[in-house]
Formats: C-alpha cells, sequence, structure tokens
C-alpha cells in the first residue's frame, strides 16, 4: 500500500492557460474560479488562462492564482476519491497544504494569500530585494560565508531547496557579496526573477499586518499530518499553525528536511498537486539514491485523469 504525500507548488511554477481544461470540464472547478474572483476582486480567469504573463506574474495577482488552481485540482482529486497520507506545500503551497489539510476553508485560504500578496507587494516596493539559487555547497558551508557579510546588510538564507541548493534573499547589494563569496569557494549562483527578497528580513514590515489579519481567520485542527516549512515538521494545533504562518514571511523554507522527514514517516509516493513539476526535481535530488520512490504530476486534465486511472488500475 502506496504511503502518499500531496506536494503544492508555490511562486514560479505558473504559465498563461493554467486550469483551463479543469475549469471547462468541472462545475465545481467553475464555481472555485468564481468564488475566488469575488473575494480577491481579481480576473483570476482571465489572469489564469489568458495572461499576460507580466500581469500573471505579479505577486498580488499570482499568489491567489497559484492556489486557486492548486485547490481546484486538489478538489478534482478528492471527489475521485484519492487521500494523501499527509500534505505540505513549498512557500506559498503551504497554504494549499492547509486547505487540504482541513485547517483553512476555501474562502479563507484565497483571502490569506490575497493578503499576503499584497502585504509582501508593499514589502517589496519599500525595500527592493534580490534572490539567488546557490548551488554546490552545504548549506553549513554558505552560511558561513553568508555570516561573514549579515552585518553589512540584510541578507537571508531564505529556501534550503536540496542539500546542495540554498537560495539566499535580501538587498541586491547583499545577494551579490554573498555570491560573489559562494562562487570563489565554487558554488553556482544563478539569479532568480523575482519581484521581492521573499524569506528575508525585508519582508519585516509585514509580519504585524498579516499576523492581525490572520488572528480574524478560523484554524481547524488538522485531518490528516501537514508539514511545515518552517519546522520541517507535522503540526497539529491550530494556534501554532496560524504563529508559523505569520512568521512564515521571514522564516527559512527547510524544505529538504521536510522531506527527509516525510521519508522517515514511510512516504514513498508523491504526488505535485499543482502547475508543473519543480518540486518533484527537488525531491528527486534530495532523495536520488531511492529507486523505489514514485512520482506523479497532477497538473491538468490529462495528468489528472491518467493519475485516477492508474489508482484505480491498482498501480
Amino acid at each position: 500500500m502506496a504511503n502518499m504525500a500531496f506536494l503544492f507548488p508555490g511562486q514560479g511554477s505558473q504559465y498563461v492557460g493554467m486550469g483551463v481544461d479543469l475549469y471547462n470540464a468541472d462545475a465545481g472547478v467553475r464555481g472555485l474560479f468564481q468564488l475566488s474572483e469575488e473575494i480577491t476582486g481579481l480576473p483570476l480567469t482571465t489572469l489564469c488562462f489568458s495572461g499576460p504573463m507580466e500581469e500573471l506574474t505579479q505577486t498580488v495577482n499570482l499568489q491567489p492564482a497559484i492556489t486557486l488552481v492548486n485547490l481546484c485540482l486538489y478538489q478534482a482529486l478528492k471527489e475521485a476519491g484519492v487521500t494523501p497520507n499527509a500534505v505540505c506545500g513549498h512557500s506559498l503551497g503551504e497554504y494549499s497544504a492547509l486547505y487540504a489539510a482541513g485547517v483553512l476553508s476555501a474562502e479563507d485560504t484565497i483571502a490569506a494569500v490575497r493578503e499576503r500578496g499584497r502585504l509582501m507587494h508593499r514589502e517589496a516596493q519599500k525595500h527592493p530585494g534580490a534572490m539567488a539559487a546557490v548551488i554546490g555547497l552545504t548549506p553549513e558551508k554558505l552560511a558561513g560565508l553568508v555570516g561573514k557579510v549579515v552585518q553589512e546588510g540584510p541578507i537571508a538564507l531564505a529556501n534550503f531547496n536540496t542539500p546542495e541548493q540554498v537560495v539566499i534573499s535580501g538587498s541586491p547589494e547583499m545577494v551579490a557579496r554573498a555570491g560573489n563569496l559562494a562562487k570563489a569557494e565554487g558554488g553556482r549562483v544563478i539569479p532568480l526573477k523575482v519581484s521581492g527578497a521573499w524569506h528575508s528580513p525585508l519582508m519585516t514590515g509585514a509580519n504585524e499586518d498579516f499576523a492581525a489579519f490572520l488572528a480574524k481567520l478560523d484554524f481547524k485542527v488538522p485531518k490528516l499530518p501537514i508539514y511545515l516549512n518552517a519546522t520541517a515538521r507535522p503540526e497539529e494545533d491550530p494556534e501554532r499553525l496560524r504563529q508559523a504562518m505569520s512568521r512564515q514571511l521571514t522564516s527559512p523554507v527547510r524544505w529538504a528536511d521536510l522531506i527527509f522527514n516525510l521519508k522517515a514517516a514511510g512516504v514513498d509516493t508523491w504526488v505535485e498537486v499543482g502547475p508543473k513539476n519543480v518540486l518533484t526535481g527537488l525531491v528527486k535530488k534530495i532523495l536520488p539514491q531511492e529507486p523505489a520512490e514514485n512520482f506523479y504530476n497532477v497538473e491538468n486534465l490529462e495528468s489528472l485523469e491518467a493519475f485516477v486511472a492508474g489508482r484505480r488500475g491498482g498501480s
């Protein structure tokens, strides 16, 4: 019997046209789109299906858009009788996981990511930032390099994506400085196309406002294990979940440890529920020595139907 985790992607997985085939085929999906447009006041149907990409990728639009598509795919899987043993999400994707675990309603999930996107955009306008992926250095090595310059300006280790890929985030000057130090030690540095320094001290100004917003939402006890970015471990207490989400804007994403912990809990089947397959690629790099792992992507009607048919066929 497979032990299955659902993984929900966040910013960076978007594309124009995401969700359109599901929308045309499923009345429930159309209902979620309508609900989300009413909550956000955004033309999410147009943004997801037609773009343009420049508008879709603006964080105020993108956060509700990707979350909505994730939720639609999860809802379709649930209706098909597919239930995971655990859930998680990468950064923004953690909100989709909260919905899947029954912690937040669809309405509150969409409202939360709408406000999250608004506040992150606000802080990015006030404090322009940059992010870069550093490949080939251990997290400990990179932490030592960042420690050499951290007193000179805002810089942080933002995403621990794999044992050899860590994202740094901060002011453009500090990311460049830390990147140069990493290159000198043999690391490869890839600037990321982002509009702000996510998961860095430059987002601190949003924490209090976002905490106040989350205080109004109804966080319930999870119906299944949800593993958190901030701790890499499952959490059951609604108040601790609320606090973790309010701190998430400036907390690092401990993705590699989270995957190791899911694996230790017996997970052997990884289903990325949302656009593209970014998280699948990361998990394969985290667990390269595991030939028995099963990987699936459910991002559109075709992949959804193939996955459900495979499950019924006993695969």
